[in-house]
């Protein structure tokens, strides 16, 4: 097998060259001026480090965002599954609690008709605001229920190789993963304190902070890539208060 594919390069470069030695004859023949083609040629020669490190450079950067594409594909995949199984479910039970949720959820009230501009308007707002979680004692089992189940599942994900390259989305499901811990650690909700709920929903916080941003950076790659899973995921927005996957005539 390298036997022949030294033999088919071997053939490629002599090919090569007798086509340029036969241009150069052709050349020659009609010229007949050899010293300016052996000047042609000295110049040309001297240039080719030159050539090289050009399409070298351009070459490996060409390869570096093909190779930064196809990660970012990957990462989008389990980004998916990670919303459908987890972040969704979340995203609904926590926006329930957060202070002042109306004006969030009409400020993400996402249709099929927004454009960058509208992600990027959303990304701005969430940066300059300071959502804050006020869950109550009582809702607090049932969320415990259901991200104590999921615990195996943000495990696997934190295994996953690819998504420790996403420092955003790693920093989402370290503080899933520690919300899950002190929900865990913790037998009954009955009479807890006010400092220890304070607590709770400062970890329900920052998740929901980290949660809120990455779904609208995942939404805005559905609109961008896949606009029929787009589709969808508007019909089933968490953010909207009865979501309806059913698509009805305008």
């Amino acid at each position: 097998m390298l036997k022949k594919l030294f033999m088919h390069k071997w053939w490629t470069v002599s090919a090569l060259f007798a086509i340029s030695m036969a241009l150069y004859s052709i050349d020659f023949s009609i010229f007949g001026n050899l010293r300016e083609i052996s000047a042609s040629f000295l110049g040309n020669l001297a240039f080719l480090p030159v050539y090289i490190i050009v399409v070298t450079l351009l070459f490996e950067r060409v390869l570096r965002e093909r190779e930064r594409q196809s990660v970012m594909r990957k990462l989008n995949m389990v980004i998916g599954v990670f919303f459908s199984e987890f972040g969704n479910h979340l995203l609904k039970e926590l926006s329930v609690h957060v202070v002042g949720s109306e004006e969030l959820k009409n400020r993400l009230r996402m249709t099929g008709s927004w454009k960058k501009q509208d992600f990027d308007t959303a990304l701005e707002y969430l940066r300059h605001s300071n959502q804050k979680i006020s869950i109550d004692s009582d809702a607090l089992p049932c969320l415990k229920q259901f991200m104590t189940e999921k615990r195996s599942f943000l495990l696997s994900l934190l295994e996953n190789q690819n998504l420790l390259e996403h420092e955003n989305f790693t920093d989402l499901l370290w503080a899933a993963f520690h919300t899950v811990e002190e929900l865990e650690a913790r037998e009954s909700f009955d009479r807890i304190p006010p400092s220890d709920k304070e607590h709770i929903n400062g970890d329900l916080k920052r998740v929901f902070g980290h949660l809120i941003r990455e779904w609208i950076i995942y939404m805005q790659h559905l609109k961008e890539d896949y606009p029929y899973l787009f589709s969808l995921a508007v019909r089933l927005n968490p953010m909207i208060d009865s979501p309806d996957p059913v698509v009805y005539q305008d």
